[in-house]
């Protein structure tokens, strides 16, 4: 296993044991709104937000395209003249 797979693991089991301790109802007040919610969904709740702004902020930016340089790198292959200036002049 990886180490970020066994980072994971332990973080997942360690939310758990948080989460699954702190199962009772609190009140919770939400714009002028007294609530009694579990602190068990607070929880989750929260980890699973925080999961996904990870993921979207974590995730590889999309590479730009330039494709007329893949174009002109594809036709430039089958010319037999394709040397730089510096190995013309290394061969003069």
């Amino acid at each position: 296993m990886s180490f970020k797979t066994i980072v994971a693991i332990v973080i997942t089991v360690l939310l758990t044991v948080v989460i699954m301790q702190n199962n009772n109802e609190v009140p919770f007040t939400i714009l002028f709104t007294t609530t009694y919610i579990s602190k068990l969904v607070v929880l989750s709740g929260v980890a699973v937000v925080a999961f996904i702004l990870g993921v979207i902020v974590g995730r590889p930016k999309k590479a730009k395209y330039d494709i007329e340089a893949y174009h002109d790198n594809v036709l430039n292959k089958d010319k037999p003249d394709t040397l730089s200036d510096e190995d013309r002049d290394y061969i003069n």
